[in-house]
């Protein structure tokens, strides 16, 4: 079946857009990136928000398991804070120097006629500096980042009352009610996925989702994107394939180079409304 693409060239390919998750995808988990980021959370708990030390193992497991995000859950239970500060707490002390540039990477993507586009649920500082160290800043049209989905900053008081005793929830035999919602918009949320595409004017049917998160997938398989399991070599459910390693891309989906169109066919045009910028 021949379609016409956004850039009115008939093609045969499946797919016209490639969305990639950034952390622990376009790089490997072994520079410790994610592992900090943890460290830098809890730390961010204890300093900022006076949860005590012993108190917060459990808690973020479990707004991380329950949210999405361990910030997402933070919101939900009642604790405010200014985004900005915390993104800048969390992510200002990472070890980026660990991301290595990664020319192999840069080529396949550079040789792929499509529409590239980065989703992560982290900032866009973090998103354009771990992007610069993979030498990867040019390479995609956009970046749809947290900003881009929570574009209102929060910084208001907050008192003991409010918290919601989230681990006491789960403590006990039979959790009564349900959990309060976070103002949060982040994956693996549906509706966080369905406004991402929205934004960037992609078609889910056309798509393939490059992700290392098994929940993220299943998320982005419900929505109907086509999807694509990074950092496994073996496929879960709700993933249509699987990458132990990014590099594997051409060899794993050769079909994405089989098109007459040519790289420089497809040009960036700067229409979506993501976040273009990837300045350091």
């Amino acid at each position: 079946m021949e379609f016409e693409n956004r850039y009115g060239i008939a093609t045969t390919q499946k797919y016209d857009c490639l969305l990639f998750d950034l952390d622990d995808t376009l790089y490997p988990l072994s520079t410790g990136i994610a592992r900090e980021c943890g460290k830098n959370i809890k730390d961010y708990m204890v300093e900022k928000l006076g949860i005590p030390k012993d108190k917060i193992v459990e808690l973020s497991d479990h707004c991380y398991k329950n949210y999405g995000t361990t910030m997402a859950g933070l919101r939900a239970i009642g604790y405010d804070f200014d985004y900005d500060e915390y993104h800048s707490f969390v992510h200002g002390r990472l070890p980026y120097d660990n991301i290595k540039p990664d020319p192999v990477l840069r080529s396949l993507l550079l040789s792929l006629p499509l529409r590239k586009v980065i989703f992560t649920n982290a900032d866009r500082i973090h998103a354009a500096k771990a992007l610069k160290k993979l030498g990867l800043e040019d390479c995609f049209e956009g970046i749809i980042c947290f900003e881009t989905l929570n574009p209102t900053n929060k910084n208001a008081a907050f008192s003991d009352s409010d918290i919601f005793d989230i681990v006491g929830h789960f403590d006990r035999s039979e959790p009564v009610g349900l959990l309060p919602k976070t103002p949060i918009v982040c994956k693996p949320s549906e509706s966080a996925i369905e406004k991402a595409l929205e934004i960037a004017n992609i078609d889910p049917n056309r798509t393939l989702f490059f992700e290392d998160s098994v929940r993220n997938v299943k998320a982005g398989k419900r929505v109907g994107l086509h999807t694509v399991l990074v950092g496994k070599s073996n496929k879960v459910k709700g993933a249509d394939y699987a990458l132990e390693n990014i590099h594997n891309l051409k060899e794993a989906l050769p079909e994405l180079w089989e098109s007459d169109r040519k790289t420089s066919e497809v040009g960036y045009s700067g229409k979506i409304a993501v976040e273009t910028s990837v300045t350091a």
